[in-house]
């Protein structure tokens, strides 16, 4: 999926949102996220601790629980029951009066809103529904300033409320699959933020009753889901039920049992759609996740790059003719999605889906108004689908095909071997994207989805940065700075005793692309090749793309040895060495805030995991270098009939090459241990399923590539490493033999 680069330029056009050079509250020394609609700030701080008390009125239970629990997990702090100051929790209808907003739906709004009086002697938080009295918790909390041995606010009132009703993040467990218990607390960082939807793909990590064949050997049960749904609940977080079609579903058609409901028979991609089939596998598993989704109201029908719709015309397929009675194939696009979201709908859901290609403006009045659209198109179909009663979000990503780190901040141009496209780092981007889009012109918006696409294999925890801010520009669009809100997510996601920060982020988001850039892009031998893609269907199939890097060349059996890698590769080697001084002071930067900050630790535990990969590959780089180097040496030595000198040299390269193997299986059981503190095991076979291993006929995922974790460093088990290796062991081998000396012998150590 792609998002609109939009420019600032818009801002002129719609309305007199504009970001300020510094909020009031981060002006006085105070982090809040997202920045509150208003605040008015008297001249003095007091103190907040112990010695207060808290206080509320009828149905603010779950939000003086919630306030506790913050206190005491943020800060060990627990009230008395009786004290000198006071909190006072207030949930009363048209309590609170709401400002302007761009969500027409202004009930929905005056629901989250708040505000709060802070005095020295007494807080009190007033909310016109539970939501707002929750939100204005959350607020109270991140309030909250260590400064000299006690917690301090400031004197002054704020009032707030949304700009668009819903914020919701994509949570991508299509690959893998979290723990139960990793999931709440992702629903809980989530409500910390003030996000009220959590829109989670599972694909086949859901034991779907109707469709048994397709669960992997980890998989959710309906009473687990069930669970997670109550618990996102409790704290107004929405978990919504994700599922593809037709297209994205080769975790289904790549089963025999479904392979006849394929487009077509030798592509996994796309589901046939004039197949009554079709739709009872999909009402099946729809209703398989809303029963066990009681209390939600949303559901995502992802109807995300159906790229081949309507165009089948085989044995397995006939689409072609009903297009062509319908008109085209959009339009047969939108039967497909009112014959599906209909079924939701009538079972109570608010479907969301992508009103995207192939349809084109003339098909939207075939679809039903009371679908949502999950992403903006600007203004040659925002107003068409306003004027047809199908309300919208603006889609926006943390991650789309980063590897390891999404691109926070980026590498420039002078530090990159290849070229590739400029684009907006991610915060920068999603923060003008809805704070300026003109689909606020354009559009009848309801929210807002950030997406932290998981389809390279990332870890979740590398998305809150950008899930954190995307609801902050969605609650409060056009203020503060990105940058603001970056610093003061930093405080508040890791307490305030982070430091450098900021320059953490950089160097991880900077050495991921390096690491992704180090190496170059070929033709993929390991794999069958890619069935199509929106440009249409490829024939014959074109080659998948991986990424390699030449070796040096193996000497001869006298040891001869001519090489030009040094050449080729000395700008390659050269960025290299300028990343490692970089990795340094990243790990250097992660132990140091591993130490100190208050929370999330397990997230810089991942981003440590991660910045030893990066490690790794510059190591290797720098390493197949010097064995370069010794191989010439071994050259030159046995040229001067040095034989005891030449053969140590080969020793030392064949020893430098077993380093290169061994530290890349250590980074990978490092990864592996760090990450299954969150996930289940990537395995082949558990609980008895098991998985069935093949990939997207259409789409290239990483984690698809491997049935276990080691994608991560699947170029390397690419690189025809180990039989360069024996090639330099035999040539070493036999000039030992032909002087007389002993062979070597060397294990190989294994994949992991």
């Amino acid at each position: 999926m792609q998002i609109s680069r939009i420019s600032l330029l818009l801002c002129s056009s719609l309305g007199p949102l504009s970001a300020a050079t510094t909020s009031p509250l981060y002006e006085r020394g105070y982090t809040v996220m997202p920045e509150p609609q208003k605040v008015t700030l008297g001249d003095n701080d007091f103190r907040f601790g112990p010695d207060w008390r808290l206080e509320a009125g009828p149905g603010a239970g779950p939000a003086i629980e919630a306030l506790k629990a913050d206190l005491d997990s943020r800060f060990h702090l627990r009230l008395e029951r009786s004290g000198g100051g006071v909190v006072r929790l207030t949930m009363a209808p048209n309590s609170v009066a709401i400002g302007a907003a761009q969500d027409r739906d202004k009930n929905a709004i005056a629901a989250q809103a708040y505000k709060i009086d802070l005095t020295r002697d007494r807080v009190n938080i007033t909310a016109n529904a539970a939501a707002g009295l929750f939100y204005g918790v959350e607020t109270l909390v991140q309030l909250l300033k260590p400064r000299g041995g006690a917690l301090w606010l400031p004197d002054g009132r704020i009032e707030d409320w949304p700009d668009l009703q819903l914020r919701q993040i994509y949570w991508d467990d299509a690959h893998h699959l979290d723990r139960p218990e990793a999931l709440k607390r992702a629903i809980r960082q989530a409500a910390f933020f003030k996000i009220n939807g959590f829109a989670l793909k599972l694909e086949g990590h859901f034991q779907f009753k109707s469709a048994p064949a397709i669960v992997e050997p980890y998989a959710l049960t309906p009473a687990e889901f069930q669970d997670l749904t109550d618990y996102g609940l409790k704290y107004h977080v929405q978990l919504i039920p994700y599922l593809d079609g037709p297209g994205h579903i080769a975790f289904i058609l790549k089963h025999p049992e479904y392979a006849r409901l394929r487009e077509y028979p030798d592509s996994n991609y796309e589901l046939c759609v004039t197949n009554p089939d079709s739709y009872k596998l999909m009402f099946g598993m729809f209703q398989d996740l809303i029963d066990a989704n009681k209390g939600g109201n949303y559901f995502y029908l992802s109807t995300d790059e159906p790229y081949y719709v309507g165009l089948a015309d085989n044995a397995q397929c006939q689409e072609g003719a009903r297009a062509k009675e319908l008109g085209s194939v959009g339009k047969m696009l939108a039967e497909f999605t009112t014959k599906t979201a209909n079924y939701l709908h009538d079972r109570g859901r608010t479907v969301i889906f992508w009103g995207e290609f192939p349809l084109k403006p003339d098909d939207l009045a075939s679809l039903p108004s009371h679908l949502v659209n999950g992403e903006v198109y600007g203004p040659q179909f925002d107003p068409l689908f306003r004027k047809h009663g199908i309300r919208s979000m603006i889609y926006t990503s943390s991650e789309g095909e980063e590897k390891l780190f999404p691109d926070y901040f980026s590498l420039p141009a002078s530090r990159r071997l290849h070229p590739a496209a400029r684009s907006a780092p991610r915060v920068e981007e999603t923060f003008r994207k809805i704070s300026y889009d003109t689909a606020r012109r354009d559009a009848d918006l309801i929210g807002m989805v950030n997406a932290g696409w998981a389809d390279m294999g990332l870890h979740a925890e590398t998305f809150w940065l950008g899930y954190a801010t995307a609801a902050s520009a969605a609650w409060r669009p056009g203020s503060p700075d990105p940058s603001e809100s970056m610093s003061a997510y930093y405080t508040l996601f890791y307490g305030w005793s982070q430091t450098h920060m900021n320059r953490l982020y950089q160097l991880m988001s900077t050495q991921a692309q390096f690491w992704n850039d180090s190496w170059d892009t070929i033709q993929s031998t390991a794999r069958k090749g890619i069935w199509g893609f929106s440009s249409g269907i490829y024939n014959p199939r074109r080659p998948a793309r991986d990424q390699g890097i030449a070796l040096p060349p193996a000497p001869g059996p006298d040891l001869g040895y001519r090489s030009d890698w040094p050449q080729n590769n000395a700008r390659r080697l050269a960025l290299a060495e300028d990343a490692l001084a970089e990795n340094d002071e990243l790990i250097g930067l992660l132990h140091a805030n591993f130490k100190q900050v208050e929370l999330n630790r397990y997230n810089l535990e991942v981003y440590l995991s991660i910045a030893a990969i990066y490690r790794q590959n510059l190591d290797m780089l720098r390493s197949i270098g010097g064995i370069d180097t010794m191989l010439k040496g071994a050259s030159d030595a046995a040229g001067k009939n040095q034989t005891r000198q030449a053969l140590q040299a080969m020793d030392r390269a064949l020893e430098a090459a077993r380093s290169i193997q061994w530290s890349r299986n250590t980074v990978l059981r490092n990864a592996q241990q760090t990450w299954y503190k969150s996930w289940y095991p990537r395995v082949r076979e558990a609980n008895g399923r098991r998985v069935l291993h093949e990939v997207d006929d259409v789409k290239d995922h990483l984690p698809d590539r491997t049935t276990d974790m080691s994608y991560l460093v699947y170029r390397q088990l690419l690189l025809p490493f180990g039989e360069w290796v024996e090639q330099i062991r035999g040539a070493r081998n036999q000039y030992a033999r032909a002087h007389q000396m002993p062979a070597r012998e060397i294990n190989s150590i294994g994949r992991t």
